[in-house]
C-alpha cells in the first residue's frame, strides 16, 4: 500500500513536509510507522505555489526515483513555498507483477484539468472491473488515461462527475463526485460478483480544498493474507489522520503543529501522523469523507459518514 500526504494553508516550505518532520513522507519509503510494507515503487507531487508564474498551474513531479535519495527533488522543495500539496509514495507487492513507470505515479492530474488525486489502497480484480467502467467515463477523459493502474481509472472516473472538468471546484462538488464515484464502482464490482475487500482511501486536491476519503469495500470478506491476491489493504483498515493550526516547523527542536484548532489557517492530511508526538493528530473514521476549505484566513472543515 502507498503513503500519502496532503496540505491546505498559508504558504509553508515543502520540504518540512516532506523531508524535515521526524516520520516525514519521504522517511515512510522505509520505515512506515503504520504500515508493514516498503514503499519503493516512485514518488510524485503537484504543488500550488501562490507565488509563483500562473498560480492557478500546480508544480508536478514524478520520478521512480526513490525520493529519499532524490536531489533534484530536495533541491525543488527547499525552493517551493506552497500553499496546498498533494505527494504520494507508492507501495506495490514485491513480486515482479506492478509495472514501475512514470505514467503509474501518483497523483494523477489530466492536462487543463483543476482537481488532482492520489490513491491508497487496491481494488481487488480491477482487470475484471476494467472496461465496464468505459459508460462511467467521458470520452475525452478516458483518452487521457496513460498508465495501467486502478488508481488512474478512479481518478478518471472521479472526474468524469464534473459537468467541466476544468473549472474551480469546491469542496462540496468534490465531495459530491466522489460519493457518486463510490456507487458506481460499488455497483460495477456487484455486476462482476467481487466481494473480496477493497481499500480506497482517496486524496483529492486543487488551490482551495481538500477531500479525503477513507474507505473499504465489503470489509471482512477477504482471504487470508497472501492468497487469491489480496493485498495489506484488504486485510488491514488503511489510516487516515489530520492536524491542524497556524504554524507547521521545528519548534524547540520538535516537528509540530502549533497553533491549535481555534486558530487554524493551515492543515495536512496525511496516511500517519508526521511527527513524533501525534497527541495533535486526530483519525478520520472508519468509513467517513473529510472536506476541507480555505475561506479567507480561515479553513472550513466537515466530516461525513459514508454508507
Amino acid at each position: 500500500m502507498c503513503r500519502v500526504l496532503a496540505y491546505l494553508g498559508q504558504p509553508v516550505p515543502a520540504d518540512y513536509l516532506l523531508f524535515g518532520s521526524d516520520s516525514s513522507l519521504t522517511k515512510q519509503v522505509f520505515q512506515p510507522r503504520m504500515l508493514a510494507m516498503l514503499n519503493l515503487a516512485g514518488f510524485g507531487m503537484v504543488a500550488w505555489d501562490t507565488a509563483s508564474v500562473n498560480p492557478e498551474v500546480p508544480w508536478r513531479y514524478h520520478s521512480t526515483k526513490l525520493p529519499v535519495f532524490d536531489c533534484n527533488l530536495r533541491a525543488v522543495c527547499s525552493k517551493i513555498h506552497c500553499s496546498s500539496l498533494l505527494a504520494h509514495i507508492r507501495g506495490v507487492p514485491l513480486d515482479g507483477s506492478a509495472s514501475i513507470s512514470e505514467q503509474n505515479l501518483h497523483p494523477f492530474i489530466f492536462p487543463g484539468m483543476s482537481v488532482a488525486m492520489a490513491h491508497n489502497g487496491d481494488l481487488y480484480d480491477f482487470q475484471a472491473m476494467r472496461y465496464s467502467l468505459i459508460p462511467y467515463i467521458k470520452d475525452d477523459i478516458l483518452h487521457l488515461i496513460r498508465g495501467t493502474t486502478d488508481s488512474e481509472w478512479v481518478y478518471a472516473l472521479l472526474m468524469s462527475r464534473f459537468e467541466d472538468p476544468a473549472a474551480p471546484h469546491t469542496a462540496a462538488e468534490v465531495a459530491a463526485a466522489a460519493r457518486e464515484m463510490l456507487e458506481i464502482l460499488r455497483e460495477v464490482r456487484a455486476s462482476h460478483d467481487i466481494e473480496i475487500a477493497s481499500s480506497l482511501n482517496l486524496f483529492v486536491s486543487n488551490p482551495s480544498c481538500i477531500v479525503a476519503v477513507r474507505f473499504v469495500f465489503d470489509y471482512g470478506c477477504y482471504p487470508l493474507p497472501g492468497e487469491d491476491g489480496a493485498l495489506q489493504g484488504s486485510v488491514d483498515y488503511l489510516s487516515l489522520w489530520f492536524t491542524r493550526g497556524s504554524d507547521y516547523a521545528c519548534h524547540d527542536g520538535e516537528w509540530k503543529m502549533i497553533g491549535g484548532r481555534e486558530a487554524a489557517d493551515a492543515i495536512i492530511v496525511a496516511s500517519e501522523p508526521l511527527t513524533r508526538d501525534t497527541s495533535t493528530w486526530v483519525e478520520v473514521p472508519e468509513y467517513h469523507l473529510l472536506a476541507l476549505e480555505k475561506q479567507g484566513n480561515s479553513i472550513k472543515s466537515k466530516l461525513v459518514a459514508l454508507e
